[in-house]
């Protein structure tokens, strides 16, 4: 179970919910290739080319050391997959839930009543494969960037779509406004 199903207040549903862009996997894909490609593939080559000239003993440490440099690029895909996956973001009918983190956990829970702004930074890359950078600013100037989200203008519009579905004044009826009782 995730952690914004897991801590839904009574009759809070979510409404729209989104994660890191794949875009964060980027720089661990291409250092696992580079892994294997180069010193991977180098010891692979030698260990098959080599065969009738080197001995038994040597052939086996290049297939170890081929063997250590794989477990190693899946051991850094595995960690951007889990980089990814431990961020969750998501706004409910009365919050925005965003939490990141796994082992050591961040989270921001903010009442959709003390969002003030929601700010979207897209760098040219980002607008074309569809990811940014959000910056959720509270009442009192709290603010707190979250860098790579996918779709952050759709993440904005469902914070302000169901900001405007708010009662007036939040739900809390204030002096003022009740009747005179006479």
């Amino acid at each position: 179970m995730s952690y914004i199903d897991a801590n839904l207040i009574p009759g809070e549903k979510v409404v729209y919910q989104t994660r890191l862009h794949w875009i964060v996997m980027l720089g661990h894909t291409l250092f696992a290739l580079f892994i294997l490609g180069l010193p991977g593939g180098i010891l692979l080559y030698y260990a098959r080319k080599e065969q009738s000239q080197t001995s038994a003993q040597n052939e086996h440490l290049m297939l170890g050391g081929a063997g250590v440099l794989l477990v190693s690029a899946l051991v850094v895909i595995i960690a951007g997959l889990v980089r990814r996956n431990a961020t969750e973001m998501a706004v409910t009918t009365r919050r925005v839930v965003i939490k990141t983190g796994l082992a050591a956990r961040k989270t921001i829970e903010m009442l959709l009543s003390k969002v003030e702004s929601i700010e979207v930074n897209e760098t040219a890359s980002g607008r074309m494969l569809g990811y940014g950078t959000i910056v959720v600013i509270g009442t009192g100037g709290t603010s707190e960037p979250f860098h790579k989200v996918a779709h952050p203008l759709e993440f904005r519009s469902q914070v302000q779509q169901q900001i405007e579905k708010l009662p007036p004044h939040g739900g809390i009826a204030r002096a003022d406004d009740r009747p005179d009782s006479v």
